[in-house]
């Protein structure tokens, strides 16, 4: 089992592209919307040092918290739904052959609802939540979930409570990084990222980075590249990378 990548290097441009997921560890390419784990490793490198705390509030399956474990960081990963907290668990069962003891723990909680973290206590936030209902992670049977969520305007509700949430609990002068992309409804385009966006600047954060992330390996592109012929659009094949700062006030 490989405990590192290899060839890896930092990115410096604003366009990030990564055609082969990692697999090093326990990373897998299985979870149906997970991120390649090379966006939270950047990002964990780039915002943070050894020995700090980074919080990812929608853990999914882990990914953030797996980098966390090889890079030595301590970390706190929350889910609303107990099936990716488990997988998560489970995920983190490997020897990171990190020299220095790490508190590295994951429990069930929603993001809108951070009640367990004390306010300005975390160094970094890194975290990719659900695109609304574009892939039900719970199939409607948790009721808070956000991919259950079908309105863009609630979604984007819920997602300003996070926005303050992680907003509260955040260091001055830190960051946090949210992956989220777009959708269409009838062919038309819903900009779901930049209405979220607004609502991270509403709560208070500065924008530090717009980072356009190439999409790959989507399981669906076959069936709509020909919807996409048949009715006159174009697929989206990107998502955004917001990296936003709680300056000092």
């Amino acid at each position: 089992m490989k405990t590192q990548p290899t060839n890896f290097e930092l990115e410096y441009t604003t366009v990030w592209s990564f055609p082969e997921r990692g697999d090093w560890v326990t990373h897998k390419g299985d979870f149906r919307g997970n991120w390649a784990p090379q966006i939270p490793r950047n990002l964990i490198l780039r915002y943070s040092k050894e020995g700090d705390t980074v919080l990812d509030p929608m853990v999914g399956s882990g990914t953030t918290l797996i980098e966390c474990k090889l890079l030595g960081r301590n970390a706190i990963g929350f889910d609303i739904n107990p099936e990716m907290v488990k997988m998560t668990k489970d995920r983190l069962d490997f020897d990171s052959g990190y020299n220095k003891k790490l508190d590295i723990n994951t429990e069930v909680e929603d993001a809108r609802k951070l009640s367990k973290i004390t306010n300005e206590s975390i160094d970094l936030i890194v975290t990719h939540p659900p695109y609304a209902d574009i892939i039900k992670y719970s199939d409607g049977k948790i009721i808070d979930d956000l991919s259950n969520i079908h309105n863009i305007d609630k979604f984007c509700d819920e997602m300003e409570k996070i926005a303050s949430e992680c907003f509260r609990v955040l260091k001055p002068d830190r960051y946090c990084a949210i992956l989220i992309g777009d959708t269409r409804r009838k062919t038309m385009f819903i900009p779901i990222a930049y209405e979220v966006m607004e609502r991270f600047l509403k709560t208070g954060f500065s924008l530090k980075e717009d980072i356009i992330k190439h999409q790959h390996n989507c399981k669906t592109t076959p069936f709509w590249k020909n919807q996409s012929k048949k009715y006159d659009f174009y697929l989206i094949m990107h998502e955004h990378l917001f990296v936003f700062k709680k300056l000092t006030c």
